[in-house]
């Protein structure tokens, strides 16, 4: 075994999901720094830089990485579906391996040679006979679509980019699971140097279990305008079809591709082998192991390109490679196998990558015009911190989804990671609701669909919203005999206003369409909560590791604002009789709101209107800022802001007063409620603190601990889409 790093071994088979929270972070530990690799300090002296800023704003040495506009405590790399979503949960590249987002290794390694000397840019290898100098990092650049390292050695720059398209209003390009990786390599002191790249993965990227033997294989194909590009691709022998281990899928195909160059070579076998063979030979074999199947941890068979690119002078030099993981089918709703949508534009995943390679270029001017998009109106709307939080959140809120088709119809159904992995559930969606909002709103659409569709035609038994469509993803099988995890008022409530959000932003043909189509059971679920929104009874609710409760004034303030909402609804589908009761009801409720649940001192809301002397976060204020219901009084909303500041940690302000930890996704919900007040400042820079500062080292979580700084459980999860409600509200 010549590569395994033992800290990333964590528990797998039989975990639970919400076991994960017993050894979250472990993933970061045993990870080598920069400065333990022989020769960073050389090539470090040698270019002489000064020192760099840190993201918070103070200063590193010379040998540190500079961090703009964030240090991520875990770096999106390769993160575009549930189950393509790869991280490196380190500030440098070199000296840790790359992880699944649960923290298993998913192993990728990067070698420069330069001028006959070797370099590690990426990974953790241990190669026989070898002692690796190390490029120097100078810096990461993370934006809403890309991470970005650049690194210096030998007198070279390479820049490494690692690029998850997001592709709002194009559902084609948007269904692609796949993400690029390029390096650009050019001469940084005016002379000429000879170089050569090398990359490979492990069969670790197919299957949680090291046990399992995969297959590969390795093709030539061809895209449109002539592209030609090389795939080396690998999947279990024995695939278990729509399941999972430890949360990585049990079928499906990895796809790693390289567009042809000059110079470019393959190779697929022992990990150890091809490394040494490339290093060695200055090339590869361009030959596949032929002892196959075989199990993932046996010799750790690796899929490499190496690129020889010959003198590199100020001009750069380019390698374009791709990652995927693709499936078929996708999920399944009750009982049918659904195909991805991907396959409704292209007949094989081949002719999907020749395309996705095909594209480079126009993907990413396309996904820098983004860039620039979410960071101007992210800074106008919240500043540069809050900038750099959507930056870091668009790519994993997108990769809790992926579009599928149904009967020819694209649906968007999304995965409860880290938590339950539950399918759809509609009190993640909710969350995560703001990014499809600020971006891409009939995207919303298509995530209600499949939540709209079950209760109207799938034998959901209940008066009101389900909480999920499957306990386990990517089988969503309903639960028809009523027994799930119910949240009453908090679902319904959920679903009326999301429904209500995306009418007021869907095309106003598809807007009508919507409301008169789901009218009956929207008007289903208003009515329940006309019943039992105002003082909800003993119930759980979303914040579900908080326990049941009863009388919650933050879940009341959901149900009323959503029974405004179902107002905006009836409008919508032309029932102006209805339009004005749900709406009076509402006015009628808030009021009786307001002064059951203000505390006895009376400075603030309580947590419960039985509970005097408590207080809680009441971050669903947001969807009466969203929404333009303007019920709750303002001098409600400005005595929350006031007693929230007096109730500040180092790095937030806690969920309620019975815990130091908060949530992220709802701290930005309320900063969006009150934005006109110094409080919404407050909480963007504290949450961009925890995250620019840490030790938890996975992919950014939404639930920690305002005091410690560290994580408290969850991580990956698309509910960081929250972040963007600010922006959502922006004009």
């Amino acid at each position: 075994m010549t590569h395994r790093d033992p800290a990333a071994d964590l528990p797998g088979d039989g975990l639970t999901r919400r076991g994960l929270m017993r050894w979250t972070g472990l993933a970061g530990l045993g990870a080598a720094g920069m400065t333990l690799l022989p020769g960073a300090a050389q090539s470090a002296q040698a270019a002489t830089p000064e020192a760099a800023p840190t993201a918070a704003g103070g200063t590193r040495s010379a040998l540190s990485p500079s961090f703009d506009p964030i240090r991520p405590p875990a770096v999106p790399l390769a993160v575009r579906s549930p189950y393509l979503s790869t991280w490196m949960p380190a500030d440098n590249l070199a000296g840790t391996w790359p992880s699944f987002w649960t923290g298993r290794t998913t192993a990728m390694t990067g070698l420069a040679r330069i001028d006959g000397v070797p370099f590690l840019f990426l990974g953790a290898p241990n190669i026989p006979g070898q002692v690796l100098r190390g490029m120097v990092q100078r810096s990461l650049t993370v934006t809403a679509t890309r991470s970005q390292y650049l690194f210096e050695a030998g007198g070279v720059q390479l820049t490494l980019t690692f690029l998850s398209p997001v592709e709002p209003g194009d559902l084609r390009r948007q269904s692609m699971p796949l993400s690029y990786v390029t390096a650009e390599v050019r001469s940084a002191d005016g002379h000429a140097h000879d170089v050569a790249l090398y990359l490979d993965i492990s069969g670790e990227w197919a299957h949680a279990n090291a046990g399992t033997r995969i297959r590969w294989a390795q093709e030539q194909h061809t895209g449109p305008g002539s592209t030609s590009l090389t795939s080396l691709s690998f999947t279990p022998d024995a695939p278990r079809e729509l399941g999972e281990d430890g949360d990585m899928a049990t079928w499906g195909t990895v796809v790693w591709s390289a567009t042809d160059r000059p110079g470019l070579t393959w190779q697929i076998g022992a990990d150890a082998e091809v490394r040494t063979t490339a290093l060695k030979d200055g090339r590869l074999a361009d030959t596949a192991d032929t002892r196959q199947p075989r199990p993932i941890n046996d010799s750790w068979p690796v899929f490499a390109f190496h690129a020889d690119l010959g003198n590199v002078h100020g001009t750069a030099e380019t390698l374009v490679l791709s990652v995927g993981h693709v499936r078929e089918p996708a999920v399944s709703y009750l009982g049918t196998p659904l195909p991805p949508l991907w396959k409704s534009h292209w007949p094989t995943w081949q002719q999907m990558t020749a395309y996705f390679h095909a594209d480079a270029d126009a993907a990413k001017a396309r996904t820098a015009a983004l860039d620039r998009k979410v960071k101007a109106q992210a800074t106008a709307a919240g500043g540069a911190k809050y900038a750099a939080l959507c930056a870091l959140a668009l790519r994993q809120a997108y990769a809790g989804t992926e579009l599928v088709s149904r009967d020819g119809a694209p649906w968007a159904f999304l995965k409860e990671i880290s938590s339950d992995g539950n399918v759809s559930t509609i009190d993640v969606t909710y969350p995560a609701m703001p990014v499809f909002l600020a971006l891409d709103p009939a995207y919303l659409g298509l995530l209600l669909a499949p939540l709209l569709d079950y209760p109207e035609h799938g034998g959901w038994p209940k008066a009101y919203a389900e909480h999920d469509l499957g306990s386990g993803y990517p089988n969503a099988t309903g639960h028809n005999d009523g027994n799930e995890e119910d949240m009453p008022v908090e679902e319904s409530a959920n679903m009326l206003i999301m429904s209500a959000a995306y009418l007021a932003r869907a095309d106003s043909r598809d807007a009508r369409a919507f409301a008169g189509d789901h009218y009956p059971v929207l008007k289903q679920w208003a009515d329940y909560l006309v019943d039992n929104a105002l003082d909800p009874g003993y119930q759980n609710q979303t914040d579900d590791f908080t326990g049941f409760i009863g009388h919650s004034a933050n879940l009341a303030l959901k149900g009323i604002l959503a029974i405004g909402a179902m107002g905006q609804v009836a409008t919508v589908a032309g029932k102006p009789d209805d339009a004005a009761h749900y709406r009076a009801t509402a006015e009628d409720y808030i009021a009786q709101w307001a002064a059951k649940a203000q505390d006895t001192t009376p400075d603030h809301l309580k947590l419960a209107y039985d509970q005097p002397g408590t207080w809680s976060l009441k971050y669903n204020g947001y969807p009466d800022a969203l929404l333009g219901l303007h019920l709750i009084p303002r001098a409600v909303a400005a005595e929350e802001a006031a007693w929230y500041l007096t109730q500040a940690n180092q790095y937030g302000v806690p969920m309620d007063v019975r815990h130091a930890y908060t949530k992220g996704d709802w701290e930005m919900w309320t900063a969006a409620w009150l934005r006109d007040h110094p409080v919404s400042d407050y909480l963007v820079g504290a949450l961009y603190d925890f995250a620019d500062t840490s030790p938890s080292r996975v992919p950014l979580t939404d639930w920690y601990d305002t005091v410690t700084n560290r994580q408290s459980g969850f991580q990956a999860r698309p509910v960081v889409g929250g972040i963007f409600a600010l922006l959502s509200l922006a004009e």
